[in-house]
């Protein structure tokens, strides 16, 4: 870990990781001009039932599969940190590498949610955050309550990673649709018509 790495820090529970959090983390990469992001595979997320959770290993072994970027690290650290919560994890990334300049980076399609988790204006006083626009959140996205209380700090891309918090950058483009719903949802259904079809 070198002084003045620039690193994206992507959060959740990656159940499972896919396409869409490699396409969050290459704009992050390229438009930011980070040094590499991390994935944050979490033991529990906090906010989801854990009754379809695959178990952290398999998940963080998967997310090495589709992660197939070099300067996307995946791993397990709040299991390492015994951090629940991002608010904490963040705290203790902050503490053991105070010469890292770090981002948080989340889809579009989370910022709702954002406003559930755990002290998160304490989130966006720590650390610049960057949005990645994903498919259907435009509206959405606008009246989320974080963009609504911090909406004024927005600043540009290229200034975000060294921008004193709070500072809040939307990063739009190209767009990738696929979610975990979404492939979970398939591999149910797909469970479900195996399971209709009658033995020969």
């Amino acid at each position: 870990m070198a002084d003045g790495l620039r690193i994206g820090l992507l959060g959740g529970s990656f159940n499972p990781a896919h396409e869409g959090h490699v396409h969050v983390s290459e704009v992050a990469l390229k438009r930011l001009r980070l040094d590499y992001v991390w994935w944050l595979v979490t033991p529990h997320n906090p906010l989801k039932s854990h009754g379809s959770l695959m178990p952290l290993a398999e998940r963080v072994r998967y997310a090495k599969k589709v992660a197939h970027h070099p300067r996307i690290i995946v791993m397990d650290i709040e299991r390492c940190l015994g951090t629940r919560y991002s608010i904490d994890t963040l705290t203790a990334l902050q503490k053991r590498f105070p010469r890292i300049s770090f981002v948080w980076l989340m889809g579009s399609d989370n910022l709702e949610s954002f406003r559930r988790w755990r002290r998160w204006p304490d989130i966006v006083r720590r650390v610049p955050i960057a949005v990645i626009q994903r498919p259907g959140t435009v509206l959405s996205m606008l009246s989320a309550k974080p963009m609504q209380r911090f909406g004024a700090k927005r600043r540009l891309e290229g200034d975000l990673v060294t921008a004193t918090p709070p500072a809040i950058a939307i990063l739009d483009g190209r767009r990738n649709a696929q979610s975990a719903t979404a492939i979970r949802a398939a591999a149910l259904r797909q469970e479900a018509f195996v399971r209709a079809v009658p033995p020969c």
